[in-house]
């Protein structure tokens, strides 16, 4: 998610920045003539399920971005904008300053000059995705041009498609944390400058499936709706293109999920892939010492459009720029940024790549790019194979040097050129334990003790994370319950949605601290007592739920940065007096309080931060419920039997395929199913339907 960056915008009008509306409605009129001549490149139809959930066929994979692009936009036209507008530079033309801070950022990344300057990069048939999926988007804006938030979005291009991902891609990562502390003058010297969570992910092998079966299990968390929320496709291409799964606003194929053949999914990684050099000024503040000389910074002025009020105004601005990259300036000096993926048009190339996989050989040729700058990746397949891939795009850093902090900008011994090969990557394959799991976590724990790597196979990298979280620390211990024993799917699925917490875990050890300060009882009696007895489990069955669940986002929120810890009697006073004033009681079951809401649905939900069962809320202050925005989102559970035959694929979201359509009825059709941890059916397509469309359109 980007998060906001305070950078000042000074607006100065410029002539003829209000058009006539003559004028205005003479240029809608060319453009919509202009995107009515975009039509799909071969033969493609879209079905839907009784969910509502796209299949799309096409006879080339071309036709099939081409439907995806117009499937999406019947389901949610405006984010799909949204997504795009910032490539563009046009996101504070629509929402104002917070989507102008993004387009400067979108500037700062040059994502529109990295796609212009390296199309030639990638291949035809990546490139005829993107121009697909453009093509689809501007057909269905020709056909409902009311829907458009912004003229000046279209035509989209295969450019801009392309510039999305250079865009996005860092921010996976961490980059925006960077950019915003940066911003504030918070530089901190001796630890690493990002920390985000989110997703877990579950691989069992032949041999430990009571059945004989291979199991995968994608369990991502993201928010639930916006620019980074899933959505779910189908796709068959008569090129023998087959996949199902989520992608995001703006892609033109699956980010994770399966075909007959294969399936892999993705927990986000938070290595250290973002260096901050400072940099020794001149008098003049224009130029900059390097290896014994100065340089000048370069400057790149720009005008960003920004709707103030009625009006969109230009505000001229300016990026700078260093041999190391982007240069920001805060009350502390003058700082330059290079980062993993820096210019990268190629993780593009990539997926489609692992779209077309169909054999693990196929899968691992995909990941060797080592394009994609960062997250984990974790595999199975019909042939019993499991792996986890700690993904990322580490630069060639001496590992002696601690590259957590600020770097000295003077010298060419910090600047690096070049990323460390794919074989030195941490990279689990078929371990005898039998199951490999993630939880963003170190890639030091991953499956069963004895299997897992060590701190001697991952010496030769700078970067790599050394964190756990309460979601691995509770899963491996469930797991190591099974040991020398074969699992079910019923058992594994119990685990996965597990709600429980331990005290030796970065966020339950502040839990434990806080119940064991005095300060509290004193604070208020009877709501410590109810925190002391909690069971350190938020599935619905104890007095202490519901005060144990605040307390504990509270803590949350703190240890994530989103505000300064509270003192813990502070902790305790709110979540009483929240409980209180809206329930006249301490002791509300904790169904009462968290909630599913979507339109009419109104659900109870159980899980919360950091528990396996992942879910995080938005504190409701009419009735003061917490109904949930992020956690859970995305789940797929994908099986093979023991001949290899695709036997399992089961999905679920916690809304519905329809996202931006309150009228539809699959606005929030999937709640319920969510709510009891239930899945829908979720077959492939035939990609031999699709083959028939070009003798058959």
């Amino acid at each position: 998610m980007i998060r906001k960056i305070g950078i000042t915008l000074g607006v100065v009008v410029a002539a003829g920045t209000l058009m006539l509306p003559a004028l205005e409605g003479i240029a809608k009129r060319q453009l919509l003539a202009e995107l009515a001549e975009f039509e799909p490149p071969a033969p493609y139809k879209i079905e839907r399920d009784e969910w509502g959930v796209p299949s799309i066929y096409g006879a080339t994979d071309e036709a099939v971005a081409f439907g995806m692009a117009l499937a999406h936009a019947e389901d949610d036209f405006e984010t799909v904008q949204m997504r795009l507008a910032p490539a563009k530079s046009q996101l504070g033309a629509i929402t104002g300053k917070e989507g102008a801070i993004v387009d400067y950022v979108n500037r700062l990344v040059g994502s529109q000059a990295a796609a212009a300057a390296n199309m030639d990069l990638l291949s035809e048939g990546a490139r005829s995705m993107a121009r697909g999926y453009a093509a689809g988007i501007n057909a269905y804006a020709a056909q409902h041009p009311e829907e458009m938030l912004r003229r000046q979005l279209f035509p989209v291009t295969e450019e801009d498609v392309i510039a999305g991902f250079v865009l996005v891609s860092p921010f996976f990562y961490g980059f925006d944390d960077v950019l915003t502390k940066l911003n504030a003058g918070e530089i901190p010297e001796d630890e690493p400058l990002t920390d985000r969570r989110g997703s877990n992910a579950i691989v069992v092998a032949p041999h430990r499936m009571e059945d004989g079966s291979t199991l995968i299990i994608s369990n991502s968390h993201q928010p639930w709706e916006g620019v980074a929320a899933w959505w779910e496709a189908r796709i068959a291409s008569g090129e023998g293109w087959s996949m199902a799964g989520p992608l995001f606003p703006g892609v033109p194929f699956i980010l994770m999920g399966y075909n007959e053949h294969l399936s892999w999914t993705n927990t986000v990684n938070v290595p250290d892939l973002v260096d901050v050099y400072r940099l020794e000024l001149d008098d003049s503040g224009k130029r900059y010492r390097f290896d014994g000389e100065w340089r000048d910074i370069e400057v790149e002025p720009f005008w960003i459009r920004v709707k103030l009020g009625p009006l969109t105004l230009p505000v001229r601005q300016k990026i700078e720029r260093s041999v190391h990259g982007p240069v920001i300036r805060n009350d502390k000096g003058a700082f330059a940024v290079r980062y993993a993926g820096i210019g990268e048009v190629r993780h593009f190339e990539q997926y489609y790549a692992l779209n077309r996989a169909k054999s693990f050989d196929d899968w691992k040729a995909a990941m060797r790019m080592n394009k994609i700058p960062s997250t984990n990746f974790l595999y199975a397949d019909k042939e019993g194979n499991i792996a986890y891939l700690y993904n990322a795009a580490f630069p060639d850093r001496d590992p002696a040097i601690d590259w957590s902090g600020v770097m000295p900008g003077d010298s060419s011994d910090y600047l690096w050129t070049s990323y460390e090969p794919f074989d030195a990557l941490p990279f689990y394959v078929n371990p005898p334990s039998g199951y490999l799991l993630n939880a963003n976590n170190t890639p030091l724990l991953a499956t069963a003790q004895e299997d897992n790597l060590t701190e001697a196979d991952i010496a030769h990298l700078a970067g790599v994370e050394n964190k756990y979280t309460n979601r691995i620390l509770r899963i491996t211990e469930l797991f190591e319950a099974y040991r020398g024993q074969t699992m079910t799917l019923d058992q594994i699925r119990e685990i996965r949605r597990d709600t429980g917490y331990r005290y030796d875990s970065p966020l339950g050890s502040l839990y434990k601290a806080l119940i064991d300060d005095p300060a509290i009882e004193a604070a208020d009696a009877e709501a410590s007592a109810l925190l002391r007895a909690w069971d350190q489990d938020l599935d619905g069955e104890g007095a202490s739920d519901s005060i144990a669940a605040l307390a504990i986002y509270d803590l949350y929120l703190g240890m994530r940065g989103y505000f300064e810890p509270k003192p813990h009697a502070q902790i305790v006073q709110d979540a009483a007096a929240r409980l209180r004033d809206h329930f006249g009681s301490l002791e509300v079951p904790f169904t009462e309080l968290s909630r599913l809401r979507r339109g009419d649905v109104d659900i109870p939900l159980i899980g919360g931060p950091d528990a396996l069962r992942a879910l995080y809320w938005v504190l409701e202050e009419e009735d003061g419920r917490l109904a949930g925005t992020a956690g859970d989102s995305y789940i797929g559970v994908i099986q093979w039997n023991a001949e290899g035959e695709l036997i399992r694929a089961e999905t679920v979201y916690p809304y519905g395929s329809a996202m931006g359509r309150p009228n539809s009825p699959h606005y929030a059709d999937q709640a319920q199913l969510f709510a009891d941890d239930e899945y829908k059916t979720a077959p492939l397509p035939d990609w031999r339907d699709a083959a028939a469309l070009a003798e058959n359109p």
